[in-house]
């Protein structure tokens, strides 16, 4: 393990966006990190890319358990030293068009725990390994059904209010961090995943590179924004 070499934690970086997010950053010499609460399914996508001489890892980690978090936060100190960039991108879509008066409890806490609790406890926890070197970048994946001027539309309820959640913890955690640690909220578009299905219209490839450049912004870049395809949106 190289722990003078940049390091990145891509959570759900077994499949979809996260897997792409995986390699491009592998291309750009990061160490990295698949973080995935599947051993099986994340061991499996980081010899893939082993194979092709990438600098990849696997770390178990399920972002709704906190404990896991915790434990997946010290295996990184001790393993690796340093932690220089956190995608949180794993994330659920579980609500179809159902509003927000329509959706199971237990279906909204769920999707609150992942979208929103989960990214929390992944920056509480990894705040300190970036602290240490005064460095850096944290990639919220968030949607454009969180933008505020959208709730006034019906749609997927507790995904929407999830992502709003997602966006307002960007913007008050990049208020209160200081030094070269930089939060970005980013919407990917819609996109051929498990979650987007299979009609959407831009591939994983592609809504990778839109995210990749927030995870190795220079110390001019944007902190507390909110962007898409690398232009900034409304909130």
């Amino acid at each position: 393990m190289n722990q003078t070499k940049k390091t990145a934690l891509i959570t759900g970086g077994n499949k979809g966006i996260g897997f792409e997010l995986v390699k491009q950053l592998a291309e750009q010499n990061y160490q990295v990190l698949v973080g995935s609460r599947n051993r099986a399914r994340g061991e499996k996508a980081a010899a893939s890319l082993q194979n092709l001489g990438h600098d990849v890892h696997f770390v178990e980690l399920d972002v709704d358990r906190k404990e896991s978090i915790q434990l997946a936060a010290e295996h990184v100190r001790q393993v690796y030293g340093r932690l220089d960039v956190l995608i949180n991108n794993a994330g659920v879509y579980m609500d179809g068009n159902s509003p927000l008066l329509e959706a199971d409890q237990d279906l909204l806490e769920r999707t609150l725990k992942t979208n929103l609790l989960g990214p929390y406890h992944l920056i509480q926890s990894f705040l300190p390994l970036m602290k240490k070197y005064n460095y850096g970048r944290i990639v919220n994946v968030s949607s454009g059904y969180g933008q505020m001027d959208g709730m006034d539309e019906k749609g997927p309820g507790s995904y929407k209010l999830s992502k709003l959640a997602l966006n307002g913890l960007t913007r008050q955690l990049a208020a209160e961090v200081s030094g070269n640690i930089k939060i970005n909220a980013v919407c990917p578009g819609w996109v051929k995943t498990d979650m987007g299905g299979p009609h959407a219209p831009r591939t994983a490839e592609e809504a990778a590179r839109s995210i990749m450049w927030l995870a190795v912004l220079d110390e001019e870049g944007p902190n507390g924004g909110f962007f898409r395809d690398g232009k900034e949106i409304k909130w």
